[in-house]
């Protein structure tokens, strides 16, 4: 479990994340949801203390972060960055198993994990273990990343806005794998997106941030149900058209034709 208690951060006289409570259940996917500025960003690397709060408290399963020691911490917790972040002078094993490798996991430990895992997404261990970053397309180096974060089997999986560089298709088709992998895995994840379609698509439920400050949180049911206020009427707009145009066009189109 995740716990955020009154969590701010103040970057000079600007307020960042302002007094931020929320708690993330175990097993459960919760979506950080917001526009540039929003506050998502900075308080998904709070969590694993890529930035230190200004005040307030981080808990995981009841233990204040701020006991453990930074490199103690993110060996629990799973990160996949928004620019992927492979390491391009190093193979594609080496990179899945780099956190295993400084744990000082045996040799061929290690080997059996990044093959475990690069099968886990979808991508043929055999063919891409020894290929460099350059030499894969951006969707497969965001599966690579997935991997990576996954390699020293981390029970927490912190997201920023992964699939937002990638082709719409190449984007459905990986978020497809990742909500089969976190229910595989039984993962807590937080994951940060600007787009309402994804967070509805995957979230247990979303945490609409606005200015720093939590404007709603819910089950996607009850956001497009009850948005609490116009903040959050103004992000469900998009899916709410993109479904109207949709059953538009299929309206139009009449019955499909029969075989």
């Amino acid at each position: 479990m995740i716990e955020l208690d009154r969590l701010t951060r103040r970057f000079g006289g600007e307020v960042a994340v302002d007094d931020l409570s929320l708690v993330v259940g175990r097993g459960e996917l919760l979506v950080l949801l917001g526009g540039s500025g929003s506050g998502k960003t900075t308080t998904l690397r709070m969590i694993n203390r890529l930035i230190e709060p200004t005040s307030g408290t981080v808990r995981l399963d009841g233990v204040d972060t701020a006991t453990l020691t930074p490199h103690e911490l993110r060996r629990r917790i799973g990160y996949v960055f928004q620019r992927i972040g492979l390491f391009p002078h190093m193979t594609i094993a080496e990179n899945v198993g780099v956190t295993p490798s400084l744990l000082g996991w045996e040799r061929d430990r290690i080997r059996k994990r990044v093959d475990e895992l690069l099968e886990l997404v979808e991508l043929d261990a055999g063919a891409v273990r020894d290929r460099l970053p350059d030499q894969l397309s951006g969707g497969q180096q965001q599966r690579v990343g997935v991997a990576r974060a996954l390699a020293a089997e981390p029970a927490i999986l912190l997201l920023d806005e992964p699939f937002g560089a990638l082709d719409p298709l190449t984007r459905d088709r990986l978020q497809e794998s990742f909500l089969r992998i976190r229910r595989d895995l039984g993962l807590t994840a937080v994951f940060v997106t600007h787009d309402m379609t994804e967070a509805l698509r995957l979230g247990d439920r979303i945490a609409v941030m606005h200015a720093g400050r939590l404007a709603q949180v819910g089950a996607p049911r009850e956001l497009l149900r009850a948005p609490a206020d116009d903040v959050v009427r103004q992000f469900l707009e998009t899916p709410r058209r993109q479904a109207e145009l949709v059953e538009g066009l299929l309206g139009d189109a009449g019955p499909a034709p029969r075989p």
